[in-house]
């Protein structure tokens, strides 16, 4: 058991005018189970890849554990082999049958270090990489979004794999995972650095408490600054209008006053600026004690969302629906009958590979969305509603590039709008600067779910839409559909969101 110790780190990339940390400083022990917690594009790859000495940065970090890093770095090479072959390239020192004994704990065949790794599904190879990760000994492990593009068994099982590990850095926004893996969290805030023990929902219940006691705090130092003020203002006038007494008085009215009276007056006003200028540095006091609040406090912004009304009732009829690819031996899926009414929210739910995509294309094509050709065979019915129009997001993210104006245009979305929304998301000004090719994976689904909500539509269809989005965005979005009810059909492996978010689950 050892401690790494972050002392005034501070870091921005080069050419970058805004720090990604500045003057951070904090502890953490080895041997804890540590989920990574913060808002996309605050930092958190980064500061992984300045523990694995890949950046140069100012202040210190002392520490006397080996790292190592997931998702590892697979070539196009190495995917034409079998992971057998080059898992030593992987990890130094890495032995084969110790990656063995780590996919049995995975429910894992070792059979799949034995066929190209190309030819594996997203969940296999995670599986092969996390084998990989803990076939060794001793590391500090750093383990960046083991689940994205996961299906829910394949969660499950990572889910248990990593709650019986310790000494490692898990960065992730799924809730369930963070709560059944962690025993500590490391938080980065909006302007602080956290070290906390307990998992998310512990962290996050004493999050709102503390949010509601320095909102609660602040307000009361914003009622006694306005009471200073006004009793300022007011002591100050009644100076001011002693002080214009000073000189000349009419004798009628004022008879039993004589000229030393003046003297007195004069005292008099002083008393009063002196009691001013003390509630000044109140005034200032109380000033300086609410800087100090609301700093880290995390208030999102009710999103809209102005969905279109079709005059039909069911939207989407699908009847004994089958599908299958012209060079596969089996269907993908068969005999499919459901329907998507106005209001619906379903969400499609199965493994990796049972056909939800390849359903969600085929509406797409069918709705005109989409042109391409699927080499599949169709029996059956799949129909939409004639001048149904759909709002998509894809699960791929790699062919946003270049500027924001650039892809406002392309969308015909207003870029006002569309800068807005992505505000809204807590996107930070200095990003609309950037090419989208230089956002993190987060900020690119932040993109691609603005645009959909910029689109009013019939329907909205959304492709695995959380993926790296951060867990304050998750919560924000759950919001918006449970206010603005839209018609959805959707693809999300997050227990949580699709447990809160739909009305009807198909399972393939």
């Amino acid at each position: 058991m050892s401690q790494i110790s972050v002392t005034n780190l501070t870091f921005s990339y080069e050419g970058s005018f805004d720090s990604i940390f500045e003057n951070v400083s904090f502890s953490v022990d080895t041997d804890w189970k540590l989920g990574f917690i913060g808002r996309n594009g605050k930092g958190k790859t980064t500061f992984l890849n300045l523990l694995l000495g890949k950046y140069s940065f100012q202040g210190s970090i002392a520490k006397s554990a080996v790292f190592d890093y997931f998702p590892y770095a697979v070539t196009k090479t190495q995917a034409l082999l079998p992971a057998s072959a080059f898992i030593g390239e992987l990890k130094a020192g890495c032995e084969e049958w110790r990656v063995i004994c780590e996919l049995a704990q995975l429910n894992e065949n070792a059979e799949i270090l034995y066929r190209p790794y190309q030819t594996l599904s997203f969940g296999e190879q995670t599986k092969i990489l996390l084998a990989v990760l803990f076939s060794g000994e001793n590391d500090f492990l750093l383990i960046d979004e083991p689940t994205n593009h996961l299906d829910c068994k394949a969660r499950e099982i990572v889910k248990t794999y990593l709650s019986s590990k310790k000494g490692f850095i898990l960065v992730s926004h799924d809730r369930d995972l963070l709560d059944a893996c962690i025993d500590h969290v490391l938080v980065l805030n909006r302007q602080t650095i956290e070290v906390q023990s307990g998992n998310f929902s512990s962290w996050w219940e004493n999050k709102q408490r503390k949010d509601q006691f320095e909102t609660a705090e602040n307000n009361k130092h914003l009622h006694e600054i306005q009471k200073l003020k006004k009793a300022a203002r007011r002591v100050s006038d009644w100076a001011d209008q002693n002080e214009r007494t000073k000189i000349g008085f009419d004798p009628v009215k004022e008879h039993d006053r004589s000229i030393s009276a003046r003297a007195y007056i004069g005292a008099k006003t002083k008393k009063m600026q002196s009691r001013v200028t003390q509630m000044a540095k109140r005034i200032d006091r109380e000033i300086a004690e609410k800087e100090g609040l609301l700093k880290d406090l995390e208030k999102t912004v009710d999103l809209k969302l102005i969905p279109l009304s079709h005059h039909k009732e069911t939207l989407v009829n699908i009847r004994e629906y089958s599908i299958q690819y012209t060079d596969a031996a089996h269907p993908v899926f068969t005999d499919l009958t459901c329907s998507i009414r106005r209001g619906d929210r379903i969400a499609l739910h199965g493994e990796n590979g049972c056909g939800k995509s390849t359903l969600i294309k085929m509406l797409l094509k069918k709705a005109g969305i989409n042109d391409n050709d699927l080499p599949v065979l169709e029996t059956g019915v799949c129909e939409t509603a004639s001048g149904l129009i759909i709002s998509y997001i894809s699960q791929d993210t790699s062919g946003l590039k270049g500027s924001i104006p650039a892809f406002c245009t392309k969308r015909n979305l207003d870029h006002t709008l569309f800068c807005s929304i992505l505000r809204q998301l807590d996107f930070e000004r200095v990003q609309f600067s950037k090419n989208m090719e230089n956002y993190s994976e987060g900020q690119k689904k932040k993109v691609l779910l603005a645009a959909s909500l910029l689109t009013p539509a019939h329907l909205y269809i959304w492709d695995e839409p959380l993926n790296y989005i951060d867990v304050f965005s998750r919560m924000q979005i759950e919001n918006l559909l449970l206010a603005c009810q839209p018609t959805l059909l959707f693809v999300e492996h997050d227990v949580r969101f699709r447990e809160k978010i739909a009305t009807e689950t198909i399972t393939f």
